[in-house]
């Protein structure tokens, strides 16, 4: 018998550490090969890691809440025969897969012996008290030695493999400016926030989970891209009128998905990114690009027990309104129930964000980044309106928000788009001249 670690595999997409969801095993289970392990959360979704061997577990490691990094141990088996370089087995997502989908390839997964003690690597080690953690910069192995070896911070270092990762010859690029010795001194004070103390009848929560996800990920966009919001009212009386006819014919049909205002939104968005492309893009942090995407991927934010989850519809100028309505509910019903697919949460260019009856006049939502652009949209209410005879009619009022990226969306770019997304709000029935 031979012990065996397995490792969380690389889970794509430059996601370097998930929260451990649930444990599916025990110490003392007896597993079989593809059995399920544990579930993992990530920033994308929670996918679920199967063992590539047959074995014993004999050691887990970390708990239910705890974070898990890749290439990092989390299960000791007892196996038969010697130990042996083990396949490592994709990471599936936690849902059902999609029909007629195929499964992930496998990627081998390589398990380096233990570096001898007088090894450069091992003297690195002993000098970590005073290198900054590089655990959370993607780089490959050969990098983090030579990093380790010279004290360097991988985080100062410009990457530029994909995602971003630094390579080797970045680190000598970096060391040949001389800056070599500016890792090896004391790294620069942080603010460090004191615990708070708990009265009486205090309730400490702990954030973990899909809400720890989006703090994180919100922090992220709101002190990396500079936000602007810019805001203005919209009449929505001919789209209340025209979707309740829509819905009135719907309605005669067996097992119809009744049409909400989104499809409709997502409409008028797309005509507005054919006018304004640079708006429907992501940006590339670790390259400074910006990335006009070529295909309109629109995300909508849907309200969870969990939390708030981001669903993309996938080339919505390619959906009948009827279509994307069926979509949008499958969508946000799999948001619900945690079902998602990884591929069902990532690719979006951009979000709208809709607080529906719940009121307020207008918010200033968040980008959800990489994304440059996001669009909220507000209770929508009858209102007298002073038209231009200044006569006085009653009219369905709403306000709608964007926010934008400054750094790649100028104000007057902006207001652009907002007011040609609005014309088509407004005038529903343009949205049929170029409709799919």
């Amino acid at each position: 018998m031979a012990l065996h670690e397995i490792k969380l595999p690389d889970l794509g997409e430059g996601v370097i550490e998930g929260e451990i969801v649930k444990w599916l095993v025990k110490v003392g289970d007896v597993i079989t090969e593809d059995q399920a392990l544990l579930d993992i959360m990530t920033d994308k979704a929670t996918v679920t890691v199967p063992s590539p061997r047959a074995g014993k577990v004999t050691r887990v490691f970390g708990k239910e809440g705890e974070i898990a990094k890749v290439h990092h141990a989390l299960v000791e088996l007892e196996v038969d025969g010697a130990s042996k370089p083990a396949r490592a087995s994709a990471p599936r997502p936690s849902g059902p897969r999609a029909k007629g989908s195929a499964p992930r390839a496998a990627a081998p997964q390589m398990v380096a012996p233990p570096p001898p003690a007088s090894s450069p690597m091992a003297q690195a080690k002993a000098t970590l008290s005073v290198v900054p953690s590089n655990e959370n910069v993607l780089a490959t192995p050969v990098t983090r030695r030579m990093a380790r070896t010279h004290g360097i911070d991988l985080a100062t270092v410009s990457g530029t493999g994909p995602q971003g990762r630094v390579l080797k010859k970045d680190v000598e690029a970096f060391m040949s400016t001389g800056s070599e010795a500016v890792a090896v001194s004391a790294p620069a004070p942080r603010f460090v926030s004191a615990p708070l103390a708990s009265g009486a009848g205090d309730e400490r929560i702990a954030i973990k989970g899909l809400r720890k996800k989006i703090a994180e990920k919100m922090v992220k966009s709101k002190f990396t891209a500079p936000h602007y919001t810019f805001v203005e009212e919209v009449d929505v009386t001919e789209l209340v009128g025209l979707r309740t006819r829509l819905n009135q014919q719907v309605a005669k049909e067996k097992d119809a998905v009744k049409i909400s205002f989104l499809p409709f939104f997502c409409k008028a968005l797309v005509q507005a990114f054919k006018r304004y492309p640079t708006v429907n893009s992501n940006m590339d942090e670790a390259r400074q690009e910006l990335i006009v995407r070529g295909e309109y991927n629109i995300g909508i934010a849907a309200a969870t027990p969990q939390g708030l989850t981001v669903p993309v519809v996938k080339q919505v100028d390619r959906w009948s309104l009827r279509g994307l309505a069926q979509e949008i509910a499958r969508l946000g019903a799999a948001a619900r129930d945690q079902k998602l697919r990884m591929e069902e949460l990532t690719g979006g260019s951009f979000t709208i964000t809709s607080l529906g009856q719940t009121g307020g006049l207008f918010a200033t939502p968040i980008i959800n980044h990489p994304e440059t652009a996001i669009m909220g949209v507000h209770k929508m209410r009858k209102r007298p309106i002073v038209q231009e005879d200044e006569s006085i009619v009653v009219r369905d009022m709403s306000m709608f928000s964007f926010s934008f990226d400054h750094r790649v969306i100028d104000g007057a770019l902006g207001a652009e788009f907002a007011y040609e997304v609005i014309r088509y709000i407004e005038r529903p029935e343009l949205l049929f001249l170029d409709m799919a």
